[in-house]
């Protein structure tokens, strides 16, 4: 600040403030960046991941079911907050079965630990209507929270958000 200038008391708490912010979340984001997740991690989420959508696309809502939990919330950038596992698979029967089927963007999956809970999954995904090419593709991202309860993993918290027409030439 050169001498001639003063600096107006009002703003230099908030200035500080937001310094200070900054430099802990620079720190936090540089911390967690030395800690990759574990490749058995990501196997494992993966493998939900897969396991899932398969179930999805088939409609096998018994698989599906046992990989949600019962306190399921699901959050939809279109159709917003359903809450509960009933709901969810109802929805999935009405609007999935037969005229949706979802895929994984490759090399868009990250999986990160929750201590103490399980996991993390983010990722991109592509949805087709199988005999509806018109329809188009469309495509979204995503986030998973996965609780292990003794080796027992479920689905407790999913949001899915961004959802857009897939770029030119994905099909």
């Amino acid at each position: 600040m050169v001498a001639s200038q003063q600096a107006d008391p009002g703003m230099i708490r908030p200035l500080i403030s937001f310094s200070l912010a900054a430099l802990a979340l620079g720190g936090a984001a540089a911390h967690a960046q030395t800690k990759p997740p574990t490749d058995a991690l990501l196997q494992t989420v993966e493998a939900l991941d897969k396991k899932l959508f398969d179930a999805y696309n088939r409609c096998d809502l018994k698989t599906l079911g046992a990989m949600t939990a019962d306190d399921l919330e699901f959050y939809h950038d279109q159709t917003g907050l359903s809450a509960g596992k009933a709901p969810f698979l109802a929805a999935i029967q009405q609007n999935i079965c037969g005229k949706v089927e979802r895929s994984l963007v490759p090399g868009t999956l990250e999986a990160h630990p929750l201590k103490g809970y399980g996991a993390v999954e983010i990722g991109v995904h592509r949805f087709h209507h199988p005999g509806h090419p018109e329809d188009g593709v469309g495509e979204g991202k995503f986030i998973t929270l996965w609780r292990n309860d003794g080796g027992v993993w479920k689905m407790t918290r999913a949001i899915s958000y961004d959802h857009a027409p897939a770029p030119p030439g994905v099909k």
